[in-house]
């Protein structure tokens, strides 16, 4: 997994205890004040209570219940690997416009990979805090476009001297699990350890996972002085299956004569990573905190891909590549009067420097066709302040300035096997670009909230997007060097709302409006990225919670959700891989004192245009629902779970690229039908 840090949350709370809300339900009050999030943004948070009793068996399902997210699946397989989490509609590229943090360091890094949830051992989250829209990118800086979500682990601080936790489990596909936690504390020292392995054969064909995880941590805590060491490991391999080909010209429908079937029987996707980090937070005077961390992420790739015929040379291709980003944060935390009024500062300064390798090759073991080299560097300074105006009034705004420096180079053996064409221009880039936001919560009772917020945004090509940045070939099947060039995509955006808190029921809803020049998408057809025409984005997200006595809760969201095409030839057009509306509705029931406790989720998508069309005269992908159920218990240290996840048999997909040249013909990636998953551990 990649790497996180402890005790040096970079979030800025403002001065109301009522700020944070959409809180999820199962939140008490302590939540509420570990996160009040960026004034004037939609802001959620999920527990780990929340994530403990979810039917839901991956973490990006649970996300994915929080209005204004939604998912998108290529694999099938189990375990979320390979799910994209979408903030605010950004289809086949969400992961590169939703930024990821870990204990509120960010984590995406400058490939196209994104991070995979996954690997992140889910025992370990303490909570998972969401903030819609591109406000914070003052803070983390790009990738900010449709959102955050900060992953806060557990430190093992505060408990008994020692503790461990053990659970094994067993389902469909031929699934195997097992996880395995422990904590120790002995005076000012804690330390920590989680760690998870899962094997499967997939729902498909081609579809197996082989993974591994693990997350240490040693922490020292004084009333001066904290400090913490995390290192983190993980370990996956991943079979490939491809789409399965719908064509109704010619008869053709394998999602009814072969749904598990693969397209790809021979593709496989392999990483490794290695991570560390270290810091510390030092009080200097009373109100200010120094706090200074780095770290080193360190992640291998091994991808073979030999096309829907075995092992047909001209299709064939081998990825082997190396990541390694180094980076420095150091900040300065300020909370104390100006004025007279409350005041929260944070101010720092980023430094991230990365070294990208990749050879390509058509099979493993070949002389390299092409070997890039990619070296970025970034060095960005920020400040944020949060004024508490008024007792009912708070006031943030904040700016960003963010100086990216690229060396990009590509090394092209014209005689080696499969080479056809040609080597890409060099490329040295220097650009400077900047984040602004203004926010405002209003507090007109003690039940009754507003606020709104207006916010830029951007975020830079990843190095895969400019590997993939033109076409390969003319009209005529000539070579043509690619030169490695994409404009930095940027959003500008204006949001607005209300937040209701009256006893045990709860509410928020938002309005929002979204314009981007610039955005980067891949053209699945003839294989580069580009930028687009101009896009526009807007809708509204609402969820509600109400505890109906101390053993029912009920919880609800609806959004919607448009991603449209501003200008150029597709003026009008939807953006692919987005629905309009998409809906959750729960409860949690605790029937007998924790013996026995029933929790059900029901999650609605409409129907959403496939990749490549962006016409909009392909079929579309259908709407449908899944319920998931969940029946677990708990007596003295033994824990138990039967999970029951697509519990109507829905066959569905959410992904699938549309052909450009024939009309109904498309390439559609089916996810399970019902399935099960039984738990059972203990603590001690």
């Amino acid at each position: 997994m990649n790497d996180g840090e402890q005790g040096s949350r970079r979030v800025v709370p403002n001065a109301s205890p009522t700020s944070s809300s959409n809180v999820s339900p199962t939140n008490d009050a302590t939540a509420v004040r570990q996160f009040n999030g960026i004034v004037g943004a939609s802001t959620s948070v999920i527990t780990a209570a929340d994530i403990a009793r979810s039917p839901a068996q991956t973490v990006q399902e649970i996300i994915a219940q929080t209005p204004g997210v939604q998912l998108s699946s290529l694999f099938g397989g189990v375990n979320g690997v390979g799910s994209a989490v979408d903030l605010r509609g950004f289809g086949v590229f969400a992961t590169a416009n939703t930024l990821l943090l870990i204990n509120g360091r960010r984590v995406n890094d400058i490939d196209n990979q994104g991070v995979d949830i996954s690997t992140i051992p889910r025992d370990s989250i303490e909570r998972i805090e969401i903030t819609l829209g591109n406000s914070g990118a003052v803070l983390y800086g790009d990738n900010v476009i449709g959102g955050v979500i900060n992953i806060v682990t557990k430190t093992g601080a505060g408990g008994p001297p020692v503790a461990m936790r053990f659970e094994a489990g067993a389902g469909s596909f031929n699934q195997r699990l097992g996880s395995v936690s422990t904590a120790a504390n002995a005076g000012p020292w804690s330390a920590s350890f989680f760690g998870n392995a899962i094997q499967s054969d997939g729902y498909r064909v081609n579809n197996a996972l082989d993974q591994r995880n693990g997350i240490g941590n040693v922490n020292y805590s004084s009333p001066d002085l904290t400090a913490f060491l995390t290192l983190s490991g993980d370990g996956q391999t991943l079979g490939l299956p491809g789409g399965r080909l719908v064509d109704p010209s010619i008869g053709i429908n394998q999602l009814v004569t072969n749904r598990q079937g693969a397209a790809t029987p021979f593709d496989y996707a392999n990483k490794q990573g290695a991570n560390a980090t270290a810091g510390f937070t030092r009080t200097l005077w009373n109100g200010a905190e120094l706090i200074v961390d780095g770290g080193v992420r360190n992640k291998k790739q091994q991808s073979g891909f030999f096309g829907a015929v075995p092992i047909p040379s001209f299709s064939s291709s081998y990825v082997d590549t190396t990541l390694q980003t180094w980076s420095l944060t150091p900040r300065l935390s300020i909370k104390n009067l100006v004025f007279g009024v409350p005041s929260t500062v944070l101010t720092g300064v980023d430094y991230y420097d990365a070294i990208y390798h990749s050879n390509r090759s058509e099979f493993n073991g070949f002389s390299p066709i092409h070997v890039y080299d990619l070296s970025q560097q970034t060095l960005a300074g920020y400040w944020q302040q949060t004024i508490g105006l008024l007792p009912t009034t708070d006031f943030a705004y904040g700016g960003r300035i963010q100086n990216t420096s690229l060396t990009a180079r590509d090394r092209f053996d014209p005689t080696a096997p499969g080479a056809f064409d040609t080597q890409a221009i060099p490329l040295d880039s220097n650009e400077t670009q900047y984040a602004l936001h203004l926010g405002f919560e209003h507090r007109l009772n003690e039940v009754f909230s507003v606020f709104g917020r207006a916010a830029r945004a951007f975020r830079t090509p990843t190095v895969d997007e400019r590997v993939s940045s033109g076409p390969a070939f003319d009209a005529f099947f000539n070579p043509i060097p690619g030169n490695f060039t994409l404009k930095t995509q940027t959003s500008h955006d204006v949001e607005g709302g209300f937040r209701v808190k009256a006893g045990t029921f709860q509410m928020q809803s938002s309005i929002y409006n979204m314009d981007l020049v610039n955005e980067i998408h891949f053209d699945p057809v003839n294989f580069f990225n580009v930028n687009l025409d101009p896009t526009h984005r807007y809708g509204s997200d609402n969820s509600a919670s109400l505890r109906v006595s101390d053993t029912v809760l009920l919880r609800g969201g609806v959004a919607y959700t448009r991603a449209v095409f501003r200008e150029g030839p597709f003026a009008g057009n939807n953006v692919p891989l987005v629905s309009r509306y998409t809906a959750s509705a729960g409860v949690t029931w605790n029937v007998w004192q924790k013996y026995l406790m029933v929790d059900a989720t029901v999650r609605y998508w409409s129907s959403r245009y496939m990749d490549n069309d962006q016409r909009n005269t392909q079929p579309l992908i259908p709407a449908d629902a899944t319920l998931d159920f969940k029946l677990s218990g708990e007596y003295d240290r033994f824990f138990w779970s039967l999970s029951v996840n697509n519990v109507l048999n829905a066959l569905y997909y959410d992904y699938a690229v549309a052909s450009t040249f024939t009309d109904g013909r498309f390439s559609a990636y089916p996810l399970p039908g019902r399935s099960f998953i039984v738990k059972a551990g203990a603590t001690f």
